[in-house]
């Protein structure tokens, strides 16, 4: 009997190991599936794009641009900026920290620091140099930004092996969304009218930058002009191309196309044309080939903010065929651009998203042609006879430094020293502007929890603020009001839907197919790259992760 068992020990013992074998590897290979990542993650952050030109324009869209996003990917259809003020600076922010400027401290573009009462550029870094140019432009790091964005926490995650990239026109649209650990960060010089840097992130520029840089693409595309992709008369979604809401570019008599951008001296005219998109595209699959982004270990991150949207939308404005003409070969651009990612990298191996920093309000005097209130409200003379009315009251001029990003930043200085009493000083504030032409409510920020106003708009207004970086009192206007550059082209900034609904679309590795028509927020963007690269969340993260477009892990 002992004999027998001995023998079927030593018949089954190889059978039971086997199997223990295949169940570890099949565990492991389960394991490795988990873990698989996209080669590369791609952020395309459209500065200025308002939510409905996904759709205002789609009769003439490509199948491969907007319309493959929408069709391919998912799409929040509601997405909302939950701060103000509404710019540029604070959106790229808000989008890779998944936070708000009340945390994260890029509450403008500017900003007053009120311990001092000097004005903070958003990247501005004096100790640092330009690299690629002998102008200052180069004098930018991330270093005003107090918290990490997902790719510092994808830096972070892989022991600084993933590679990440910044790159726009702007340099708070490159150096923003890539952080402080970012390898590169580059952003255009018109000075030089090249792609530079800063030696916060390197003291020379690559060898394949110069190079591309001498290639002198700005201006070959300058030196096409602009003209219309189509017969300017089938530009239905938009005014006539010659009338008064418009602003006309120096060198020119009407805002009609064609633009001839050849005439305007210096390479800064290429912001004002979609060619300003089309180089940032240009750029940005260089930087894929030369940094050989998508072959490394692990994810890398390529963050891209296309400028060109925003100059464009303040000089002409969201209802003029300029815009009209810049989707649609935005729309070609995007095209172009996921297929060069398809035929590098392969099409099932990277994600990629695109979102806007924030929209557009229409121009005031084209509501108004339209029997809509809108207006314009003069911040500049409203300044100047703030601070006239606040010295007759309490004896010192220009009590009030300013009303950037609409609030009040006082001379707190002046204040001390005259022994004012801050209070009484406020309330005459608020007093003045609430006699104000188009101003909704100024807001005593000490106050703000007991302000009689809808709860939705209190929410925003305590996102925005940050008692370092904001002024003391908030300044809300009336629908469709703005402080304004005129009466030509818009601007941005304020609470309303037309400033906060932007649009999100993912698409790729990892992303199910579909749509979302329940309330999403730009902060729920980075926790959503999180949870699906397995990272943790930005530092100052408040967004949540949208579950419902990633797809089950099996």
């Amino acid at each position: 009997m002992k004999k027998l068992f001995t023998i079927a020990l030593i018949v089954c013992f190889p059978l039971l190991l086997i199997a223990q074998l295949k169940s570890l590897k099949k565990t492991t290979l389960t394991s490795q599936k988990q873990l698989v990542q996209p080669k590369l993650v791609v952020g395309i952050v459209v500065d200025q794009m308002r939510w409905d030109f996904l759709y205002r324009y789609a009769n003439r869209y490509s199948q491969g641009g907007f319309k493959r996003l929408l069709r391919e990917g998912f799409s929040c259809d509601n997405t909302q900026i939950s701060y103000i003020p509404t710019v540029t600076a604070a959106g790229h922010t808000g989008i890779y920290t998944g936070s708000v400027p009340a945390l994260h401290g890029i509450t403008g573009n500017d900003w007053t620091e009120q311990n001092t009462g000097k004005m903070q550029y958003c990247t501005q870094d004096s100790s640092v140099n330009t690299v690629g140019s002998t102008s200052d432009a180069g004098q930018m790091s991330p270093r005003n930004l107090w918290a990490t964005t997902i790719t510092d926490e994808l830096k972070l995650a892989t022991n600084f092996k993933a590679k990440t990239i910044g790159l726009a026109l702007k340099d708070r649209g490159a150096i923003l969304p890539a952080g402080h650990t970012a390898n590169a960060a580059y952003w255009f010089d018109d000075v030089a009218s090249n792609w530079i840097t800063s030696t916060y992130y390197m003291p020379q520029l690559p060898a394949w930058v110069n190079s591309f840089n001498t290639e002198k693409n700005v201006q070959k595309y300058i030196a096409k002009n602009w003209y219309p992709m189509y017969p300017i008369a089938t530009y239905t979604q938009s005014e006539p191309d010659s009338n008064t809401h418009e602003g006309v570019l120096k060198n020119e008599k009407l805002p009609v196309f064609p633009h001839l951008i050849s005439k305007i001296n210096g390479a800064g005219a290429i912001r004002n044309t979609p060619y300003g998109n089309s180089i940032t595209f240009d750029f940005a699959k260089k930087t894929i080939t030369e940094e050989k982004m998508g072959a490394n270990v692990v994810t890398d991150f390529l963050a891209i903010s296309l400028s060109s949207t925003d100059y464009i939308g303040h000089w002409y404005g969201p209802n003029s065929a300029e815009i009209e003409d810049t989707y649609l070969r935005l729309d070609k651009e995007i095209e172009l651009f996921l297929v060069f990612l398809d035929t590098q990298l392969g099409k099932n191996n990277y994600t990629v998203f695109l979102t806007a920093d924030h929209g557009a309000a229409h121009n005031p005097a084209f509501l108004t042609q339209h029997h809509i209130p809108a207006g314009l409200f003069a911040g500049a003379d409203i300044l100047q006879q703030l601070n006239a009315t606040l010295k007759t009251q309490f004896g010192v001029d220009k009590l009030v430094l300013n009303l950037a990003n609409y609030q009040v930043s006082f001379n707190n200085a002046a204040i001390v020293q005259a022994k004012i009493n801050i209070d009484a000083l406020k309330a005459s504030c608020i007093n003045f502007l609430q006699l104000q032409n188009g101003l909704a409510y100024a807001l005593d920020m000490d106050k703000i929890s007991q302000a009689s106003i809808p709860d939705a708009l209190k929410q925003k207004i305590i996102n925005g603020y940050n008692p370092q970086r904001s002024g003391a009192i908030q300044i809300i206007l009336q629908p469709a009001y703005f402080n304004g550059y005129g009466l030509t082209g818009t601007t941005h900034g304020t609470w309303n839907p037309y400033d906060t609904h932007i649009p999100l679309l993912f698409m790729g590795w990892g992303i199910k197919q579909g749509s979302l028509k329940t309330a999403t927020s730009m902060a729920d963007i980075a926790p959503t790259l999180a949870a699906l690269l397995h990272l943790q969340e930005p530092n100052a993260s408040i967004g949540k992760p949208i579950v419902e477009m990633i797809k089950t892990e099996k």
